[in-house]
């Protein structure tokens, strides 16, 4: 990994890529550092402390703890991957969206683009509001807040400007930087968090030294989690393809085997990303009701609930088996094989190979989904158990680190496709 950094750092235009996802990121923390006025924010971060392990302390991880300073990053880029799953959710629902996708070409896409984004501006005003009444029902707003009619307007309009500008960041990374930028900015907001945890987990050993032992079996099971989201992310699964000879002119083209990889893990990411926005819709929902917070209903679906875990698992599945289809298709994969006289050994061409590559997609799936659901839920299982366990964040753990890892790993990927590219350039010039 370091000598592939080395190599991309060493090409200019690479550099400067480096450097301009460098610039956003210090522009996304210094915003993360810049508070809305007429908010005390001394009491709100002691509000976010005592929800640790609920959907609002989840909310704070991903926002980099931006959500209980209270600054113009608050609601983070969760308003724009709700956007996302709304929209692509209503494509299949929606035949004038389907088309769009389908045959829109790169008009289609652009539209739908746009439409992504006047959602996300309306879906973080909707967040923005709820927010709002969270923190005036609570009393943590300043009492000069009560003197002027702007505050609510002021307070709203800076978390949905401010989640409206990570959206721009978030596509100028994507664009101008290295890596994709939605995925950059929320492993930023959980890495940042990481220091403070750490000088957690020593002062509860200074304070409880007996408990240390606990702490080593955390770390050594994280770096199990480590190594096997590494592993599972560059697994996959080979099918073999036998490409017929043909004879053109005086010239023969094919008679060669080679093969057609499935990832494993396919999806990456996003699955988990898009299971957590859905599994805490009750709570954001609850938040513009305050006398429903405490309602059995809400409580059901706190981060450490049956339910919850339950809805979690079951939408990752969901989410792993929808973005398979999305970015896999066995049926055009079928077409090219026989277009280009290439066939499965064994395996019929034309259906009976989309049906065979159909099967193997499924199973494969099937693995990769139920991979990411437990690395996901048994860090929460097991805080439901241990208070050690709960009073450190170990419920977030399983989710943080293979958010960390797989954008890592695709970053990484990134460059070097893009050192990859232009060594054949400058070879070929």
């Amino acid at each position: 990994m370091l000598q592939t950094i080395r190599n991309a750092w060493r090409l200019d235009d690479i550099r400067k890529k480096l450097l301009f996802l460098f610039f956003i990121v210090f522009l996304y923390r210094l915003g993360n550092a810049v508070t809305v006025p007429y908010i005390d924010t001394a009491l709100l971060s002691s509000y976010f402390t005592s929800r640790g392990n609920t959907i609002l302390g989840l909310l704070n991880t991903m926002s980099g703890s931006a959500l209980e300073r209270a600054s113009i990053f608050a609601m983070s880029i969760q308003p724009y991957i709700n956007a996302s799953i709304i929209i692509q959710l209503l494509t299949i629902a929606i035949p004038a969206l389907e088309r769009l996708q389908k045959d829109g070409g790169e008009e289609g896409k652009n539209k739908l683009e746009r439409i992504t984004r006047y959602s996300t501006v309306a879906i973080a005003l909707l967040q923005g509001y709820g927010y709002y009444v969270i923190i005036s029902s609570n009393g943590f707003l300043n009492p000069e807040a009560a003197l002027t009619a702007w505050a609510p307007l002021v307070i709203i309009g800076s978390f949905m400007a401010g989640s409206t500008l990570l959206m721009w960041m978030g596509e100028q990374i994507t664009e101008f930087g290295v890596g994709n930028g939605i995925s950059v900015i929320l492993f930023i907001s959980i890495v940042s968090r990481f220091p403070s945890q750490v000088a957690n987990i020593f002062s509860d050993i200074g304070t409880n030294p007996g408990k240390w032992w606990i702490y080593v079996l955390m770390l050594i099971g994280a770096l199990a989690i480590m190594v096997l989201i590494v592993v599972v992310t560059s697994a996959e699964r080979r099918i073999p393809i036998h490409y017929a000879k043909k004879v053109v002119g005086r010239k023969s083209y094919g008679g060669q085997t080679t093969h057609l990889p499935i990832k494993v893990n396919m999806s990456g990411v996003l699955p988990i990303i898009f299971a957590q926005s859905m599994a805490s819709i009750p709570a954001t929902i609850a938040a513009f009701v305050p006398k429903w917070q405490d309602a059995a209903f809400i409580k059901a679906f706190d981060t450490t609930s049956w339910i919850y875990i339950i809805l979690y698992f079951a939408l990752i599945v969901f989410f792993s088996y929808f973005y398979s289809t999305i970015q896999f298709n066995p049926i055009e994969v079928a077409k090219n094989l026989q277009k280009n006289s290439g066939v499965i050994p064994g395996i019929r061409p034309g259906r009976p190979t989309s049906e065979f590559i159909q099967r193997v997609l499924t199973k494969i799936t099937l693995f990769g989904a139920i991979y990411l659901a437990i690395i996901a839920i048994v860090p929460i299982i097991i805080s439901k158990f241990s208070a050690t366990a709960a009073s450190s964040g170990i419920s977030l753990g399983g989710t943080s680190i293979i958010i960390v890892i797989s954008v890592a790993l695709e970053t990484i990927k990134q460059l070097e496709v893009h050192t990859m590219q232009r060594g054949y350039k400058g070879f070929l010039e």
